[in-house]
């Protein structure tokens, strides 16, 4: 049984389980009584207990088991939920994640055991009065002994060959223990090979199981009813190895004895149910004796999960464990597959136009074209859902951070969230949950003042946060905010002009909003002190630059006494979109349609200069003119133009005119990156195949507004 195919899934259902652990505390802290959360707490720790065990991770199962235990002893009404238990809870969700991000890094949990979160857990399960699961060597003795009377010791009838025999007296030489085991599942068992595999692979620790009855193969196809016996070779004591299959979740019992060895005469060739013989020449004897000095090396566990060699598996932990992966909905690829099936008729449909002649040829030609027009455009829109994912994936696991930051800053405060199912691409989901934890612990950490601050203010001693996410055309906005103390102008101005960021001449005529904007300046900071919470303007810039790689904008509001917000836009996916083709002498360029406010054919008499710059005035606003053949450096028309032909682009609050000469149209476009082949300029945001073959370049209006 080859657990590492199924590392994926089992990355992806622990993380859905640690959500779950996460919201079900985060509920639990404020309502100690709610059955149904306790109930689903006790369901997630059972699950990811077995999950992990079964693939291995004993630390992880181990900790989850305890927390399991602990739950057990609440739904038995044996004990109540303390705050103290819910911290050291959280801690052990922590504890949890650490986990998982090591088995992502390489596959492996590593080797923290995490025992003074295990004894406070066991410590707490004690106060209220409920023993801990470990036995001491007398209680396992008198367990083992009663598990004698009460099992059968199916093991006494194993037979061995005489060929079998010489590994036998090779352990006696070596004074191991020879145990006979019969171990009994849970009637409730449903993945029986795998708790078998993880018996073996809890023996093979310790020592060697040398005969398995029924034999590895039947067990490992789960032809067996609900035991299965053993031959065992170990150093270990009988107690020892006996807590060891026990400790193996759904092992109803293990009963262990003296394994009496009795010859089966009537076959004293046979090895089917052997996992490791000796021959009786001196080659084989020498292999038998490096297994059974080497505890487990070629054991039925490795039989069971087809090792390879030791170098393979040292390399393939150095690699990531999986990709990124996205779960669709199976109704989603129902319509992709049937607009696969279209995509096929339509081709179809242009191979039968090809023998047509003249201008009936022309006529279904034009036909098939607009047919398979059709079809692409809907398969492009099925791709996009297809790649959509909630906001829900990112932001849920902030209500814990800001419990976190409330208990760390001694601030009371309560995130509002609205929006989590809003969708945005796979890609952008990705990068976006970094910016959004940063603005929520700024927030958190200056944005509300201290509890005394506000109820001397006459706010609610409790500070709130907003985390709205919703969908705005071809865009999704979230807006991060808070009524805290809001954003002091003054003291922002007085810091960039000591910082000499601007002059005080500059200051003066500059507006609010636009001091507010220094903040994203690099480095620029109003704190008294650096924390290691946030900080308001130290990791603003670099929230500014990850969001307008992802093509998106920010912009920041704030009204002093009442709070800020940070409203963030980004692009619903990166891939495909719709742009307006524009020509620049005789190079085409892109603008993506989703920042364009309208086009305009502006007279020439009509551009004026406002501080040596050009604008021109529309219903009632000033834009600026930005000349893209100037700034692009391309050949311009040596006649000057009666009119400009002007497409008037957005970002935020902020307007500009794009001067172009010519525009040829709406299209859609895929995205293709070029950062990896030339050191592009900011104002370009990727590249494009035309129809024709020619490459267009694509604007990054973001970056030129």
């Amino acid at each position: 049984m080859d657990v590492s195919q199924y590392l994926e899934i089992f990355i992806d259902e622990t993380k859905e389980h640690l959500q779950t652990l996460s919201d079900q505390l985060m509920i639990l802290e404020t309502e100690p009584e709610n059955m149904d959360c306790i109930n689903e707490i006790f369901r997630a720790a059972h699950s990811l207990k077995g999950m992990a065990g079964t693939m291995g991770y004993k630390r992880m199962q181990r900790l989850t088991h305890d927390m399991e235990n602990v739950f057990q002893e609440i739904r038995s009404g044996n004990m109540k939920v303390q705050p103290e238990l819910v911290d050291v809870l959280f801690r052990g969700l922590d504890a949890l994640e650490a986990y998982l991000n090591n088995i992502l890094e390489s596959t492996d949990e590593g080797t923290e055991e995490n025992e003074e979160i295990i004894n406070t857990l066991n410590s707490i399960a004690n106060k209220s009065g409920v023993g801990t699961k470990t036995e001491t060597p007398e209680a396992q003795t008198d367990t083992a002994s009663v598990g004698q009377e009460e099992g059968v010791a199916k093991y006494e009838s194993i037979r061995i060959t005489e060929y079998e025999q010489k590994t036998f007296d090779k352990a006696k030489e070596q004074e191991q223990n020879i145990y006979g085991i019969t171990v009994i599942l849970q009637d409730s068992c449903i993945l029986k090979a795998a708790r078998a595999f993880l018996v073996f692979k809890a023996l093979e620790e310790m020592g060697e199981v040398i005969k398995a009855e029924p034999n590895v193969q039947d067990i490992e196809d789960e032809k067996f009813e609900l035991d299965f016996s053993l031959v065992y070779f170990t150093k270990e004591s009988m107690e020892t190895v006996k807590h060891a299959i026990e400790n193996v979740s759904e092992v109803k019992e293990a009963i262990v004895g003296v394994f009496e060895m009795k010859i089966d005469e009537s076959d004293t060739t046979s090895t089917s149910g052997a996992v490791e013989v000796s021959a009786p020449d001196e080659k084989k004897e020498d292999v038998s004796e490096e297994a059974l000095d080497t505890k487990g090396s070629a054991g039925p566990a490795a039989v069971m999960a087809e090792k390879q060699p030791a170098k393979k598996q040292t390399a393939q932990k150095a690699k990531p464990a999986v990709g990124r992966t996205v779960r669709v909905d199976i109704e989603k690829l129902d319509v992709l597959m049937n607009l696969v099936s279209e995509l096929i008729i339509a081709k179809n449909g242009l191979v039968s136009t090809s023998a047509l002649e003249g201008q009936m040829m022309d006529s279904a030609f034009n036909e098939q074209i607009e047919y398979l027009e059709s079809v692409t455009t809907n398969l492009h829109e099925s791709v996009m859902k297809v790649r959509m994912v909630p906001i829900e994936s990112v932001v849920s696991r902030f209500p814990r951070m800001i419990r976190d930051l409330n208990k760390k800053l001694d601030k009371k405060m309560e995130l509002h969230m609205t929006g989590e199912e809003t969708e945005l691409d796979r890609t952008v989901i990705d990068e976006i949950g970094d910016p959004l934890q940063h603005l929520l612990r700024n927030a958190a950490d200056h944005g509300l003042e201290s509890n005394e601050e506000r109820l001397a203010i006459g706010k609610p001693e409790a500070g709130n946060i907003y985390l709205d996410a919703y969908q705005d055309g071809n865009n999704v906005n979230i807006e991060v905010r808070d009524d805290g103390a809001g954003i002091n102008v003054e003291k922002v101005k007085n810091k960039a002009i000591e910082r000499g960021t601007i002059t005080p001449e500059q200051a003066e005529a500059m507006s609010d909003k636009e001091i507010i904007d220094l903040l994203f300046k690099p480095s620029f900071s109003t704190a008294e002190s650096i924390t290691d919470i946030s900080g308001r303007g130290v990791g603003l810039d670099v929230v500014k630059t990850k969001i307008e790689g992802l093509g998106g904008n920010i912009e920041c509001k704030s009204v002093l006494g009442e709070g800020s917000s940070f409203i963030i836009r980004l692009p619903l996916t990166l891939a495909i979109i719709q742009a307006l083709m524009v020509e620049l002498g005789t190079e085409k360029y892109a603008i993506p349609l989703g920042n364009i406010q309208t086009i305009e054919d502006v007279p020439l008499e009509d551009v004026k200069h406002v501080q040596t710059k050009e604008v021109i005035s529309l219903r009632g606003s000033v834009i600026p003119l930005i000349r893209l053949d100037q700034l692009l450096d391309v050949e311009v028309n040596e006649e000057e133009p009666e009119s400009l032909t002007v497409v008037i682009v957005k970002k935020g609050d902020k307007q500009a005119g794009l001067v172009v000469d010519n525009l040829i149209g709406q299209q859609e476009i895929v995205i293709k990156s070029i950062g990896n082949y030339i050191n592009c300029s900011k104002m370009i945001g990727g590249a494009t195949i035309l129809g024709d073959g020619e490459i267009a370049l694509i604007l990054e209006v973001n970056t030129l507004v």
